[in-house]
């Protein structure tokens, strides 16, 4: 290993122990001993693309690959001369998927600090959680945001330095290009994700610059295929690694250009994909949704890839957007553990309701409780490894996500004898009514073929005969009307579709579900109501 340029060694110093991190599977991905990933990524891109191919569009502007690069050493240099900022330190980087924010990005790292991104919606109490979780002390923030920054600095006063996106900009703007960037270990840290929130209080993990590298040398490179010629748009904040991917990393490593939206919502989604003619789409199965409505308004034909991730991908909705496009969904399990997609499929190779198979670079098995491999067919819990791996900061849940260099993700699945990994559920919401297995996905999935549901969530609800029952909670489309009949309509429908003793004995209509910021279900809040 490679002698670490960090001056600042919280990172380092809380890693999970040697015996408690995953094996990893580095074959084929032959990385220097020093790699900034920011400078990697930006000399890719201009190899690709050429200096002046494009990097960021935005409504009323665009940024070049070379305009990137000197925009970014020109924050470096903000961070380093006029914030202090040594290797190793946490850089808090707080706003929209704008243009400052993903050159900030790429600053942070020239400078050899950490990334801490957080979704822009995160409320000063979960700011002041991230922020001493990783004794962040600089705070890069969003203009319209630095009143819950300072909300949240006054809870957690470790963060010293706060500096919102003008006065960052205009800084910057009196600065040289040209700055040098910090010679880092390829085992430096380079980020801390923090995981969304869909089972309660966030986890820090840790990832390092040949681990955003290795995310464009597997999935980006086998499954994804962007070129220079490609414009990649999407929803998901660049805090969640599903957005950093497929907004940021991937596009950089190929030379292709980023369009973001002015706003958010998915109207102006589907505005941004006709505007600027996007060809590659990153988003959740709610997105795809919305955007089936939005389709008959909106000229997305320019589209020619589409990723999901985020949660599973019902068979319905890959067959609705196939039906309304054309295109089939490519589909991903990843984690913000294992930083990205592990488990994919693209073009021919797609199977509707199947996640895919194992990304080259990853392998991945389905075991029992005890650890042990399960043949094709049964259903057990998913464990993977590969160039990426859990290290959460210092935090004890680690030995429960790594258990013999394996990580586990918390999902139930079955392989096929194809190869083909099949999502049940997650290991906590297999539901288990009078003796029999309910996965709640599969139910959710029956639902979503009813025309009158625009989503559904399914959970187990106790019950004293059987244990627990199905308890649907429904949203539905416009048109429809909540009642007993509605109701009674779809029970029978899901009789129909799957086994009957699988239906919703119990259903509720809602307005809206509970989500995380990245657009996760969250099943545990159902359950608390």
């Amino acid at each position: 290993m490679s002698a670490s340029a960090h001056l600042d060694r919280f990172v380092l110093d809380n890693l999970p122990p040697e015996d408690q991190r995953p094996v990893l599977l580095l074959a084929g991905l032959d990385y220097p001993p020093r790699l900034n990933a920011a400078s990697e990524l930006l000399r890719r891109a201009k190899a690709a693309a050429g200096p002046d191919g494009p990097a960021l569009l935005w409504k009323s502007g665009r940024m070049s690959w070379a305009e990137l690069d000197a925009a970014s050493d020109r924050m470096a240099r903000v961070l380093a001369e006029d914030l202090g900022v040594v290797p190793g330190n946490r850089v808090l980087l707080h706003g929209p998927n704008v243009a400052w924010v993903l050159t900030a990005w790429f600053a942070i790292l020239k400078a050899g600090g950490v990334v801490v991104a957080t979704m822009p919606m995160l409320r000063p109490g979960e700011l002041a959680t991230v922020v001493e979780k990783a004794q962040v002390g600089i705070g890069l923030i969003d203009a319209a945001l630095i009143e819950a920054a300072a909300e949240a600095r006054a809870a957690a006063p470790v963060l010293t330095a706060v500096m919102d996106s003008d006065v960052l900009q205009a800084a910057a703007s009196g600065k040289p290009a040209g700055f040098e960037a910090v010679d880092t270990a390829a085992e430096d840290p380079a980020l801390i994700a923090f995981t969304s929130g869909t089972t309660g209080k966030p986890k820090g993990c840790v990832h390092l610059h040949r681990d955003i590298l290795s995310l464009a040398d597997t999935f980006a490179r086998h499954i994804l295929r962007l070129t220079p010629a490609d414009v990649v748009v999407g929803t998901p904040p660049i805090a969640f690694t599903f957005g950093l991917g497929g907004l940021v990393v991937f596009p950089a490593a190929a030379g292709a250009a980023t369009a973001l939206c002015d706003r958010p919502g998915f109207e102006a989604l589907a505005e941004t994909i006709a505007a600027h003619r996007a060809s590659v789409l990153f988003t959740a199965p709610t997105g795809y949704r919305h955007l089936i409505r939005l389709a008959a308004d909106h000229d997305l034909s320019s589209l020619k890839t589409c990723v999901s991730a985020g949660e599973p991908l019902p068979a319905a909705t890959s067959d609705a957007w196939h039906e309304a496009t054309g295109l089939r969904i490519i589909d991903g399990i990843g984690s913000t553990e294992m930083f990205h997609v592990f488990i994919s499929a693209r073009g021919d190779d797609i199977r509707p309701g199947s996640t895919g198979k194992a990304v080259p670079g990853f392998e991945a098995r389905i075991q029992d409780e005890a650890g042990q491999p399960l043949p094709a067919g049964q259903t057990g819990r998913l464990a993977v490894r590969g160039p990426t791996g859990c290290r959460y900061l210092a935090d004890s849940r680690q030995a429960t996500y790594v258990r013999d260099g394996w990580n586990l993700t918390g999902d139930l699945y079955r392989r096929d004898e194809d190869g083909y990994f099949w999502f049940v559920s997650r290991a906590d919401d297999m539901i288990i009514s009078s003796g029999y297995n309910i996965g709640a996905p599969e139910v959710e999935d029956a639902l979503l073929r009813h025309p009158a549901v625009a989503e559904a969530a399914v959970i187990g609800a106790p019950d004293p005969e059987r244990g627990q029952i199905c308890k649907a909670f429904v949203v539905l489309n416009a048109g429809f009307t909540a009642g007993d009949d509605l109701k009674a309509e779809l029970q029978t429908h899901v009789k129909g579709v799957i086994a009957p003793y699988k239906y919703p004995r119990a259903l509720e209509f809602r307005d809206a579900l509970p989500k995380t910021q990245t657009g996760k279900l969250q099943r545990f809040r159902l359950k608390e109501t």
